[in-house]
């Protein structure tokens, strides 16, 4: 089955360290999520990013599909980056490198996504009509939160990019 790629950058007028202080406190997760989405954290946000962390919660991807989430910090550089992986939840695959590389205008925040659809061909079926479009409402919000809380830079817009591979 096919594996997709979504690819997102994303540049604020912050320092480093303060994009790193709000993207490694799970908690915030919550803040740069749409709200229809229903996001609950159960359990494991209590502490800053550290690999071996398992985070829980619950998730409305889709009107009335409410869905345990679980996921864990597989690795932690600090400052520059951390990776998610989906132990349990509503993806065949799901791998997440959250990067954060200074530039002359403060950072570039870098997420790139690897997923696969669950469920087969009716699985690759739902990402063109459904899943595609649900994450670059997602991303959309999470650029739009996250310049209202730490401004823009003129001249930078967003990216987003998806492919399959």
């Amino acid at each position: 089955m096919k594996l997709h790629q979504l690819h997102s950058k994303q540049v604020l007028p912050i320092s480093k360290e303060e994009a790193w202080d709000f993207l490694s406190d799970p908690k915030n997760l919550k803040v740069i999520t749409p709200d229809a989405m229903g996001f609950q954290v159960l359990s494991g946000a209590d502490k800053k990013m550290y690999a071996g962390q398992i985070i829980q919660y619950n998730v409305t991807p889709f009107p009335g599909f409410k869905t345990r989430w679980v996921s864990e910090i597989t690795h932690v550089k600090q400052g520059e980056y951390f990776v998610d992986v989906q132990v349990f939840g509503p993806y065949a695959l799901w791998h997440h490198k959250h990067f954060i590389n200074v530039t002359v205008d403060g950072v570039e925040m870098e997420d790139i996504i690897d997923y696969k659809a669950p469920f087969g061909i009716l699985g690759q079926l739902a990402n063109a009509i459904l899943i595609k479009n649900q994450l670059k409402q997602i991303f959309k919000y999470r650029e739009e939160k996250l310049t209202e809380l730490f401004g823009k830079v003129a001249g930078k817009p967003g990216f987003l990019e998806f492919k399959t591979i």
